[in-house]
């Protein structure tokens, strides 16, 4: 069965998102919070040590660490963020996530916009 999103298109809510973190004792724990064609929302709760491996996306990518420690490697690079950290990925650019500690983020991703047809001469 598919989990609905937390906020629905179309209805304004408001929710916490730190009741609304999960965590698993060795594991990572995703809920997507909000989605719509040209943008998904989703809250990530990372055991200690757990990671995501080096990956890339089409997307625009904001991420947003809500608690606790990460190593971000970004093209090569490893970068430590903490709470409060915000980290913009263009498309296309190597990124993995490792927990340092107990660490939740907000992943928001949007399609990048369509160009417009070249005219034809």
């Amino acid at each position: 069965m598919k989990e609905e999103p937390l906020v629905s298109l179309g209805s304004e809510k408001i929710i916490s998102l730190g009741r609304e973190t999960r965590f698993a004792p060795n594991g990572i724990v995703s809920r997507t919070v909000f989605a719509a064609p040209n943008m998904r929302v989703v809250l990530f709760g990372f055991a200690p040590g757990q990671e995501l491996t080096e990956h890339t996306s089409t997307q625009h990518a904001l991420v947003q660490i809500l608690s606790g420690e990460c190593e971000f490697t970004l093209a090569g690079r490893a970068q430590t963020l903490k709470a409060g950290d915000l980290l913009y990925l263009p498309p296309g650019l190597p990124h993995a996530a490792r927990a340092i500690q107990q660490f939740a983020m907000l992943l928001t991703l949007t399609k990048p916009a369509e160009l417009p047809p070249l005219p034809k001469y």
